[in-house]
């Protein structure tokens, strides 16, 4: 087998499907983070985006640089409170409404804000005073949103990690983790009376990290290998991102809240990491097919790729800080060409094989079977 290099691997992959956005009523949007010395500035990006098919922006927080500078765009755009600030947006209405009219007021309908996110992975922040409170602050923000009339136009969430999940394999056994309780129960009720996606941060790159067994890599990747059998639905998964969603659904089955749309808040793979991290030395993303997933067939799932730009500045692991598509202002990587020039078509699987970083020589690195 022999390693495709970086620029015939685009090469290949670039021939392998074409534009076909139009027929498609998903989305491929893409996460703007921001914690990093080497961003381009803000009407720099915005050019760079409405040069792609890329329809769609999530902000971390509510940059009214950014936010602005994406008027008249027509990309949607989702910004997000902070952890920090959901207690203040639980405990007083007044508080919610002055952030609506500092972060929407000012910049919409200009600035095609779709969706506000109440905090990040609150729910497995392990912090139970944030956690009690995240219901409420969503409440408020709704309440602040419909007092100023748009309460239909912009949506209202959270977004969670897949530590929600007490069980996620097989898929068909999905299911929240029960110490969750009335506090899930009341986050997919409110999703479910106000038409709100539930969020979630699918990740095939981390369940490699943790299960690093020959199959597992093949299996988040996309490549045609044996696949695995769902023991209880007796389906074939042929990769573990349609399994890990199929894995979310089912939970919300198991609640009662199928019909509450699943959009994926964050998926991608790194490209380098440290001495110690397992296998980023690719990247992947299955994004819009409208084939759906084995439990959720003809649906596509909306998604938000991770990410626009490295964020050399955030505490974590190399690998954490290197899901950009564009790693710095003038050097393009493979995943937003993709996104940007190509779109997706049926059944849409892509392999993206990035150059392989020096701090992983001699770790295993992707190929093209």
């Amino acid at each position: 087998m022999v390693m495709l290099p970086y620029t015939v691997a685009f090469l290949l992959l670039s021939s392998l499907q074409t534009v076909e956005i139009a027929n498609s009523q998903s989305f491929i949007g893409i996460n703007y983070g921001q914690v990093a010395d080497n961003l381009p500035p803000p009407p720099s990006t915005a050019k760079l985006l409405q040069s792609t098919s890329i329809q769609k922006v999530r902000l971390y927080g509510s940059d009214p640089a950014i936010i602005k500078a994406l008027a008249n765009t027509g990309i949607g755009i989702a910004i997000g409170t902070a952890n920090g600030d959901i207690p203040g947006l639980a405990s007083d209405p007044n508080f919610a409404k002055s952030w609506i009219n500092t972060n929407v007021l000012p910049f919409y309908p200009a600035s095609n804000i779709i969706l506000i996110t109440v905090g990040n992975e609150v729910m497995t922040s392990n912090d139970q005073n944030l956690m009690n409170k995240l219901l409420p602050a969503m409440q408020n923000v709704q309440n602040a949103l419909n007092d100023a009339s748009l309460g239909g136009k912009i949506k209202v969430s959270t977004v969670h990690s897949m530590g929600v999940l007490k069980q996620s394999e097989p898929p068909s056994s999905g299911s929240f983790d029960p110490s969750y309780g009335d506090l899930m129960k009341g986050l997919l009720e409110f999703n479910s009376a106000n038409g709100s996606p539930f969020a979630i941060n699918p990740y095939p790159y981390f369940a490699y990290r943790s299960d690093t067994r020959h199959e597992t890599l093949p299996f988040c990747l996309f490549q045609p290998k044996a696949g695995r059998i769902d023991g209880n639905s007796k389906i074939k998964y042929m990769n573990m991102f349609d399994a890990q969603v199929d894995a979310v659904y089912s939970a919300l089955n198991s609640m009662g809240f199928k019909n509450v749309e699943i959009v994926v808040a964050e998926t991608g793979w790194p490209f380098k990491g440290d001495d110690n991290d397992v296998g980023p030395s690719i990247e992947i993303a299955h994004l819009r097919s409208m084939v759906g997933t084995p439990l959720m067939p003809g649906k596509s799932v909306d998604a938000y790729l991770l990410a626009l730009y490295d964020e050399d500045l955030e505490p974590r692991p190399r690998s954490e800080r290197s899901f950009g598509s564009k790693v710095r202002a003038k050097f393009t990587c493979i995943s937003l060409c993709l996104v940007g020039k190509m779109g997706f078509k049926t059944s849409l699987r892509i392999l993206f094989v990035n150059r392989m970083d020096s701090s992983f020589s001699g770790k295993k690195t992707a190929k093209l079977y």
